[in-house]
């Protein structure tokens, strides 16, 4: 522990030392406020004991200064030494930052009492802030988790509805196009027949990670909607955009070449996408529901144009073109 002693006068800086070297506790002396508050911010001592008469900045101004010189979650304790003891003393010595006082002359019981007090505390507060810590941690990985499709490792429901709610608001604030693409693997019951239920879940993934390489900018974001349905949201993204992003996902998956001899479009594992843009203002009485249900309404009509399709919704009449 290493402790920085603040003490103008020679006499007791000289026994409070030899004090300190007793219990085995490394000390440097500072003769006045400002060369304490120059090795405060050079070393960061564990402990100050800390004088409150001496010329220049007394006691009370170096402790006010050190609290402001630390960081959050930082706490070195200070003792002030002072021959005052009233109430009025100590009330100052709290509100500038101390944490307890020492009447001089300095009892060489009463400072090792004290020091292994402030040592207790010292090492409380620091097992408080790493408890702290590892459940800021625990938590943030909390959010994640349930923010997470546990199978394909891409956003979820839960995640979607939040994200979708944020950018609605932020568009209707703004008058900005909201975008969303519905994307269904086609054929799929027929792929877990053939392959097994195993091998769907790992075509799920690959999939998955296929729509996500596709998205570009940082506040795109795809989530799996149910099943082996999939869901993107396209903030400030037109139509136009919406269509050229829905038909490089549809592209990427046929580029991939998975397997599938049970598909009745293709040799390979294909996607069916639904389109859908708005421009939500506070004088439309649409809602995210409508728009998902645009989105569906246009993921059907790709279906029965024939699959590995994109069909792209129009919004003003609740339906698909």
């Amino acid at each position: 522990m290493k402790v920085l002693l603040i003490e103008d006068t020679v006499t007791s800086a000289t026994i409070v030392t030899a004090q300190l070297a007793k219990l085995g506790l490394e000390s440097v002396h500072a003769r006045d406020g400002e060369a304490g508050l120059e090795i405060f911010k050079q070393s960061r001592p564990d402990l100050i004991l800390l004088d409150v008469i001496m010329p220049g900045l007394d006691g009370f101004e170096v402790a006010r200064r050190i609290r402001l010189l630390e960081k959050d979650g930082d706490w070195t304790p200070i003792i002030f030494l002072t021959a005052r003891t009233s109430d009025k003393d100590l009330e100052r010595g709290i509100e500038a930052g101390g944490d307890d006082y020492l009447v001089k002359p300095v009892s060489e019981v009463v400072l090792a009492a004290k020091v292994r007090a402030m040592q207790r505390l010292a090492q409380m507060r620091l097992s408080l802030l790493v408890l702290t810590r590892r459940l800021d941690d625990a938590n943030r990985e909390l959010k994640r988790l349930t923010s997470v499709d546990g199978l394909t490792g891409i956003a979820n429901r839960r995640c979607f509805d939040e994200s979708i709610a944020r950018e609605w608001q932020r568009s209707r604030r703004n008058r900005l196009p909201l975008s969303m693409l519905m994307l269904d693997v086609d054929f799929f019951k027929q792929y877990n027949d053939r392959y097994g239920h195993q091998a769907g879940d790992e075509c799920l993934k690959v999939v998955a990670t296929c729509f996500q390489s596709e998205l570009k900018r940082p506040a795109d974001m795809v989530a799996r909607f149910g099943g082996e349905e999939f869901v993107v949201i396209l903030p400030e993204t037109n139509v136009v955009g919406a269509r050229r992003v829905a038909e490089a996902m549809r592209n990427a998956l046929v580029s991939l070449k998975l397997p599938h001899d049970r598909s009745s479009v293709s040799d390979y594992v294909t996607t069916s996408v639904g389109v859908t843009t708005v421009y939500p203002s506070p004088d439309d009485a649409g809602t995210i529901a409508d728009m998902l249900d645009a989105a569906d309404k246009a993921l059907y009509l790709a279906k029965r144009a024939g699959r590995n399709q994109v069909a792209v919704a129009n919004q003003s009449e609740g339906a698909a073109v």
